[in-house]
C-alpha cells in the first residue's frame, strides 16, 4: 500500500513550506531514514527524510512551489503501485484549519464531554487514596457527570500536603528567610544585631496551619462536586468490590486506586531508633539538632539538610552515589555541592551505611571506610516505595513493587485504574494530577492517553534546580544535539538581586532545532521551568522561541539567551571562539 509524504509542520506557528529541492526523483528507490527533499519555512532550513522503504512513485509539489502544512506532497510505494488520485489536501482548507491553532482566538479549557452510561453499581466510581492523584481523579470523574466515592485513611491531600511538597516549603521559606538575613549586611542594610533564633514549636505551628488550610481546601472542593469521601482504609475484594474498615462494602462500576506511596526503609541495624526519623516524623520535630545526619543526598535529603542547616544545625549527608541529586543534570549537582560546602554542610559521596548505634544522649553512625559520626538525630531520606495496601487481596501484573498500567492508566484488570505514585512512573505530585485525571476520564467511558514527557522536576534548595525533558547524555545517544547556556552571572535581575549564582542550559536537536531538555540552577528555576515544559510539550523549535519577546529585566530572560546560545545568536555573551 502506498505511503504518502506530507509537508511536516516543523514548529508550532507553521502554516506553509516551500520546497527547495528533491534529493530523489520518480521511480527512484528510497529508504526509510534517507534525506527526500529540502524545504525552508519562515525560520528554518530542514531536511525531510523518508519514513517508509520503497520507489518515489509520484511527487505532487515540485521545486520553489510553496505548500500548506499536513498537505501530501508525493507518494512512495511498490513499482507500478495505484496511488490515491486526490492527492492532496485543499490548500485552504488546510491553511484555515492551522490558522486556528496559530492564530489568537479566545481560549476554551479542554473538557471531555460526557458519556451517557448506565450504572450498574452504586456508583460510578469509588477512588481509594485522597492525595494528588485520587482527589483530582475524583473531581473530574465528578464533572463528567459520575457518581464518585473517595476513600482516604488518613488525612486529604496525600503525602505531599500533609508530609512533602507543602511542609517541606515552608520549612525552606523560613531557612530563605535566614538567608537573606545574613546577606543583608553586604547590601548596605546595618542590623542592630545579627544574632536570631529559631523557635521550632512555632515553626511547626506555621507548618501545620498552611496544611490545614490547604487539605480543608481539599474537602471542601470534593463536597462542592458532589463526592462522597468515606474515612478508612479501602481494600479491593476479589470480586471488585471496595471495603472500608473491613465493613462497609462500596459497590463501583470502576475502581481507581491513588493510594500514593510511603517512604522507603532499608534493613540495617538500628534502623529502628527512635532517634531515626524519616520525611514524615522530621516535620514534627520540636527542637533544632545540635548535628544531623542525612542518610541520601537526593531530593528530600538535601531540601531538608540544607533547611535545618541554616536553622544551626550541622549537617551531613551520606550518599551511596558519587553525587548528591544524581538524577539531574550533573553541573547542577556541582553547583548544589560548592553551595552546601560553603554552607558548612559536610557531603559523604561513595559511601554506604553499615550500622546505626544508638547510645541514648547521641547516636553513633557507622559508614563503610569513613570515620563513624556522632550526632543526635539521623534523618533517612533514601526516597519512597508505593503503597499497595489497598490491593493485598487482589492479583495485579506488578512492576518491581510498582502496579503495571497501559497508556490509559488502567491494569492488568479492566475497570481498575492506577495513576499516582502507585505505579511509580513519575512520583511526583504535578504527574499525580495528570495521571488522575487521565485515570477518571477513561473510567468515565473515554479513551485518552497519558502524556508526561513535559512533565519537569524541582528541588527547592538554594540555589533552586529543575528540569524538562533529556539530560545532556540522553539527548547525545539519540541525536545530533547542540548545547546553549547562559549564566545567571550575566542577568541583569539576578545581579541586582544577588542571585547570580547558577546557569540555564538548553539542549536542542542540531538538525531541526527541536528543543529536547531545559536544565536550571538558579532563581525561580521551578517557575522558569514551566515555560520550558511548554516549549516541550508543542515540540517548539528554538527559532519559534527566539519570535518571542521577553520581559526586561526577569530571571526568565536567562532561558531566552541559553536558547539563541543553541544557534550562536545569544547577544548578552561573548561571541564564541570557533
Amino acid at each position: 500500500m502506498a505511503v504518502e509524504v506530507i509537508m511536516p509542520k516543523a514548529g508550532s506557528e507553521m502554516v506553509e513550506g516551500e520546497i527547495v529541492k528533491w534529493f530523489k526523483q520518480e521511480g527512484e528507490e528510497v529508504k526509510a531514514g534517507e534525506p527526500l527533499l529540502e524545504i525552508v519555512t519562515d525560520k528554518v532550513n530542514m531536511e525531510v527524510e523518508a519514513e517508509a522503504n520503497g520507489t518515489l512513485l509520484k511527487i505532487l509539489a515540485q521545486a520553489g512551489e510553496v505548500v500548506p502544512v499536513v498537505t501530501t506532497i508525493a507518494w512512495i510505494g511498490n513499482p507500478g503501485e495505484a496511488i490515491p488520485t486526490a492527492g492532496s489536501a485543499p490548500a485552504a482548507e488546510v491553511v484555515a484549519e492551522i490558522a486556528k491553532e496559530v492564530l489568537p482566538s479566545t481560549p476554551k479549557p479542554e473538557e471531555a464531554p460526557a458519556i451517557k452510561r448506565e450504572r450498574k453499581g452504586d456508583y460510578d466510581v469509588c477512588v481509594i487514596g485522597g492525595g494528588p492523584a485520587g482527589y483530582v481523579a475524583a473531581i473530574k470523574a465528578a464533572q463528567l457527570g459520575g457518581k464518585v466515592a473517595l476513600v482516604e485513611k488518613d488525612s486529604l491531600g496525600g503525602t505531599c500536603l500533609n508530609r512533602g511538597c507543602i511542609p517541606t516549603k515552608t520549612y525552606l521559606h523560613n531557612a530563605e528567610l535566614i538567608h537573606k538575613i545574613k546577606e543583608a549586611s553586604s547590601r548596605g542594610i546595618k542590623l542592630v544585631n545579627d544574632a536570631f533564633t529559631v523557635d521550632m514549636n512555632e515553626t511547626v505551628a506555621v507548618k501545620d496551619k498552611v496544611v490545614k488550610t490547604l487539605t480543608g481546601g481539599v474537602g471542601a472542593l470534593l463536597k462542592s462536586h458532589g463526592v462522597t469521601v468515606f474515612s478508612g482504609e479501602g481494600k479491593v475484594t476479589k470480586d471488585k468490590k471496595v471495603l472500608v474498615n473491613g465493613t462497609e462494602v462500596i459497590d463501583a462500576d470502576k475502581i481507581i486506586l491513588a493510594g500514593g506511596s510511603k517512604v522507603s526503609r532499608i534493613n540495617i541495624p538500628g534502623m529502628d531508633s527512635p532517634k531515626v526519623l524519616t520525611s514524615d516524623e522530621i516535620l514534627d520535630l520540636k527542637e533544632v539538632p545540635a548535628r544531623m545526619a542525612v542518610i541520601g543526598g537526593g531530593v528530600i535529603g538535601s531540601e531538608l539538610g540544607q533547611a535545618f542547616a541554616a536553622f544551626g544545625t550541622k549537617v551531613t549527608i551520606v550518599e551511596m552515589a558519587d553525587r548528591i541529586i544524581a538524577n539531574m543534570d550533573k553541573d547542577a549537582s556541582d553547583i548544589l555541592s560548592k553551595r552546601f560546602k560553603k554552607e558548612g554542610i559536610e557531603i559523604l559521596t561513595s559511601t554506604k551505611l553499615l550500622e546505626i548505634q544508638d547510645k541514648g544522649k547521641e547516636v553513633i553512625v557507622k559508614l563503610e571506610g569513613k570515620d563513624d559520626l556522632v550526632v543526635d538525630y539521623v534523618l533517612l531520606s533514601i526516597g519512597r516505595v508505593p503503597d499497595l495496601s489497598a490491593v493485598s487481596d487482589i492479583e495485579l501484573e506488578m512492576d518491581r513493587g510498582r502496579i503495571k498500567i497501559n497508556d490509559y492508566m488502567e491494569t492488568s484488570i479492566p475497570g481498575i485504574y492506577a495513576p499516582g505514585d502507585i505505579n511509580g512512573v513519575k512520583m511526583l505530585a504535578h504527574a499525580a494530577f495528570k495521571m488522575g485525571e487521565i485515570a477518571a476520564e477513561n473510567a468515565m467511558g473515554h479513551s485518552k492517553k497519558i502524556d508526561l514527557k513535559s512533565t519537569p522536576a524541582a528541588i527547592y534548595t538554594f540555589p533552586e534546580i529543575a528540569s524538562v525533558g533529556l539530560t545532556e547524555e540522553q539527548a547525545a545517544a539519540k541525536h545530533d544535539i547542540k548545547v546553549g547556556r547562559f549564566n545567571f552571572g550575566a542577568n541583569g535581575r539576578a545581579l541586582a538581586s544577588n542571585e547570580n549564582e547558577g546557569f540555564v542550559k538548553v539542549i536542542m536537536d542540531a538538525k531541526y532545532h527541536e528543543i529536547l531538555g531545559v536544565h536550571i540552577v538558579g532563581p525561580v528555576a521551578a517557575e522558569i521551568i514551566n515555560q520550558a515544559s511548554q516549549m516541550i510539550q508543542y515540540e517548539m523549535t528554538i527559532d519559534d522561541v527566539l519570535d518571542v519577546i521577553y520581559g526586561h529585566p526577569t530571571y526568565s530572560e536567562a532561558l531566552f539567551e541559553a536558547c539563541a546560545d543553541c544557534v550562536d545568536l545569544c547577544i548578552h555573551a561573548p561571541k564564541k571562539k570557533k
